[in-house]
């Protein structure tokens, strides 16, 4: 019941409002988006996530809240070809489920306390995921 609550909420409220304020150059540091490519329509699919970004550019980090329930986890496990926008820059990288990961530490590692607050608050099957980057940011404004 949990998870279905949090996953509407989030897909018809959250998720829009936070796509919207991307678009517009309006979303906090603290927040990025996924571009994964649908598993069945093959369409870019966009997720707002914690920015989850390593200091040196090359790793992006994320917790999942609903675990390999999500569907951009299903997504990513099915093509594991994204995109990270951080601010106005894209990354491409190659994204993996670490299932054998402490994801509560990982996001004590992550740091955005509100952020991992509320994974941990709303989470029902916290899974790690890591992207291993591409060279470098596209910059600019793609999708």
């Amino acid at each position: 019941m949990k998870r279905g609550l949090v996953v509407g909420f989030q897909r018809r409220v959250l998720n829009p409002a936070v796509r919207f304020a991307a678009r517009r150059g309006l979303l906090p540091k603290t927040h990025a988006l996924l571009e994964t490519t649908g598993r069945k329509s093959g369409e870019p699919r966009l997720n707002p996530v914690g920015n989850g970004l390593s200091d040196d550019r090359r790793t992006f980090w994320l917790v999942a809240e609903q675990g390999r329930h999500a569907q951009y986890v299903k997504n990513l496990m099915a093509e594991p070809r994204v995109r990270v926008r951080v601010g106005k820059d894209w990354f491409e990288g190659r994204a993996q489920v670490l299932a054998d990961d402490d994801p509560v530490a990982r996001l004590k590692k992550i740091g955005g306390t509100v952020n991992g607050l509320f994974v941990r608050m709303v989470g029902t099957d916290l899974l790690t995921v890591r992207i291993d980057l591409d060279e470098g940011p596209e910059t600019g404004s793609r999708g």
